[in-house]
């Protein structure tokens, strides 16, 4: 009888930790537009961020929304900019991107992310506000802004590229694999060296493609050039 009732206890309490996953300390965390418009009454000065890409954002967006596009290259960087102990809001057109980037900023320590059901769809079709201000114009990464990414427990993998470069097109897939694959160990940033061309410079690097290993801030690894994912795995593993 004791073991049915120990039996019993934990399946409920699993059941419980089923129900409440996704949400932060039982508060809902998927808002309808309308839910979603009132929350950020409540909280004006959260951050509002549309995951969708640029061209969508100067479309029509929620009034005072940063663009940080999902599918870009920096978005691991851009979010970093913002207060993980702070609530933000997330969306993007019809909520897929915003689900995925809000699962993402959650496993980075993000302690309250909110999102919009059915993205800005939903919210047009609750006839709420939008603007069509054009998206603010992108500055590049500074040194300092760089070394605020070294200070991670993990590895950091830093590709530099440019969209031009076939070499830096042949590596970009397995480079993505490897934030995939290797998540718990590596983190994989890519900089684009014609939007940081300040940056660059100060890092000496004059190159492209060039990838750059860190270890508790300190270079273990350099390497210019093409290089097949292989070898890029085993330096990471060594």
């Amino acid at each position: 009888m004791k073991n049915i009732l120990i039996f019993s206890l934990s399946s409920l309490l699993l059941v419980f930790n089923s129900c409440t996953s996704g949400q932060t300390q039982g508060i809902k965390s998927n808002l309808t537009a309308i839910e979603f418009d009132a929350k950020i009454k409540e909280l004006p000065s959260a951050p509002i961020v549309d995951v969708r890409s640029p061209e969508e954002y100067g479309k029509g967006h929620l009034q005072n929304a940063r663009n940080i596009n999902w599918n870009g290259d920096d978005f691991n960087y851009q979010i970093t900019k913002l207060d993980k102990s702070k609530p933000v809001f997330v969306y993007c057109l019809s909520g897929a991107r915003s689900a995925a980037a809000a699962k993402q900023m959650r496993s980075d320590g993000f302690q309250m992310v909110y999102e919009l059901i059915g993205g800005i769809m939903k919210w047009r079709n609750a006839n709420l506000p939008e603007t069509t201000t054009d998206a603010p114009a992108a500055t590049g990464m500074t040194k300092q802004q760089f070394d605020l990414l070294l200070n991670t427990d993990k590895l950091l993998l830093i590709d530099f590229y440019a969209d031009w470069c076939a070499p830096c097109k042949k590596m970009k897939p397995y480079l993505e694999e490897i934030s995939k694959e290797m998540s718990e160990k590596v983190l994989v940033l890519r900089i684009n060296t014609d939007d940081n061309a300040a940056l660059c410079k100060e890092l000496n690097v004059s190159d492209i493609p060039v990838l750059q290993l860190y270890r508790n801030k300190t270079l273990i690894w350099n390497n210019i050039g093409y290089i097949e994912k292989a070898e890029v795995v085993k330096k990471i593993n060594e």
